[in-house]
């Protein structure tokens, strides 16, 4: 699967690989290209995730705020309630399309 913005692919992994948490695929850290994110400081805590990391995307050009966002530190319990580890793992909002 590959997220996209403007033609340009940010992630790109195996579905396998992808976790879908509350309708949002999450992409493994190694799959995301990296120069199309920067960190943003927006604060956010998801009670049973844990502390998010928001970060810009880009596709070279403007940015859009906020679009992706991970958890660097899990609660044990929503690893549990997922299934799986998803510690860095990176979703994107609704501008960043996810295609097969």
């Amino acid at each position: 699967m590959k997220a996209v913005l403007n033609d340009v692919v940010i992630a790109e992994a195996p579905e396998s690989e992808l976790i879908k948490i509350e309708g949002n695929w999450y992409f493994p850290p190694a799959s995301v290209k990296a120069e199309y994110l920067s960190a943003s400081d927006t604060p956010y805590t998801c009670p049973w995730k844990g502390d998010c990391q928001y970060f810009d995307v880009s596709d070279g050009g403007a940015a859009l705020q906020d679009r992706a966002w991970s958890y660097p530190e899990i609660h044990a319990s929503a690893i549990d309630r997922v299934g799986r580890d998803f510690s860095n793992y990176v979703a994107f909002w609704k501008e960043v399309q996810i295609l097969p």
